[in-house]
């Protein structure tokens, strides 16, 4: 298991790679709403548009560093635009393989990065299972999604800045993919303030995680047709899985209209647009009211299509 020493080092390997601390912030018309004070660590103004360029940033940079001139990476499109941001940093070739529904903001981030992209499937085993395919045919090196302990380890940083920028710190809702965030988040957080609760978030439509958690084992699903697309990981992630048993205290589900209410709220009142999957966290935290206590939602990315934003506004 990755530890809070892996997270710090990973701090240090994230100097001088264009990455910045996000900012906390803050809604009085929200936080009065629920009784809860609602902090939002804001990684959807991260650099690419979202927290997977910091585990990118680890990974790709150890495999560059062992002579790797040619990274490929499965994703829906926010680590696909990590990596390719990176790739191109270091200067060094990147192939993408992105789900045939991929957003076209993501597309395009990624092409602009001069990431190659492959369409391959809906699926996250479809794509991972063509990357790591690729990658032995052309001699690459693959830079897994989320299963990996520098991937883990850069997420988790996100943690580290949320223990530094929050006082009294209560509990953190993370939206759950294949857990590398969260695996991450929850490390830095519970190695420090075990105290502190660490709250999953899936979409009722992407549960693999929430039954996994329940069954005390990894449980895949067949489909995950949920409008929150960073979520849509069939199973949790063999290294994740086990971090997220020790540390997390809870995973719970949000519906669709519990995603679109809340990416409404946040647009009206704090005029920030984000992701599903990061309004699928916020939803998630939503639920937890009347409480009076300190809540950071992590606000995972920003990466959505503007076409599709009035589909996601509760009238």
């Amino acid at each position: 298991m990755i530890t809070l020493s892996d997270i710090k080092k990973a701090r240090e390997t994230l100097r001088n790679t264009g990455i910045k601390q996000t900012p906390v912030l803050t809604s009085q018309l929200i936080s009065e709403r629920y009784q809860n004070r609602i902090l939002f660590k804001g990684e959807h103004l991260q650099k690419t548009g979202a927290f997977k360029v910091r585990g990118a940033a680890v990974k790709v940079g150890q495999e560059v560093a062992k002579g790797a001139d040619h990274v490929i990476a499965a994703s829906s499109g926010n680590h696909g635009q990590a990596v390719a941001y990176h790739a191109q940093r270091l200067g060094v070739r990147s192939t993408i393989i992105a789900p045939v529904d991929a957003a076209a903001c993501k597309k395009d981030a990624i092409e602009t990065y001069k990431g190659n992209i492959e369409l391959c499937g809906t699926t996250s085993e479809e794509r991972i299972t063509r990357a790591k395919q690729l990658a032995e045919e052309s001699d690459g090196s693959f830079i897994p999604p989320y299963d990996d302990p520098a991937i883990m380890s850069g997420q988790g940083t996100v943690g580290l800045e949320i223990c530094e920028q929050v006082d009294q710190l209560d509990a953190v809702y993370v939206p759950v993919g294949g857990g590398g965030l969260i695996s991450g988040t929850a490390t830095a957080i519970k190695e420090q303030f075990p105290h502190v609760r660490v709250i999953g978030v899936e979409p009722s439509l992407a549960n693999d995680t929430y039954l996994s958690y329940h069954n005390g084992r990894r449980t895949s699903i067949q489909k995950a047709p949920t409008i929150a697309d960073g979520l849509r990981a069939s199973i949790p992630g063999e290294l994740t899985f086990p971090v997220l048993q020790k540390y997390v205290d809870d995973i719970v589900l949000v519906s669709e209209e519990e995603i679109k209410e809340a990416f409404t709220q946040i647009f009206t009142y704090m005029k920030q647009v984000i992701e599903p999957s990061s309004a699928a966290a916020a939803a998630g935290a939503f639920k937890h009211r009347n409480q009076n206590e300190n809540v950071v939602v992590v606000v995972s990315g920003g990466n959505v299509d503007p076409a599709v934003i009035p589909d996601l506004l509760v009238q």
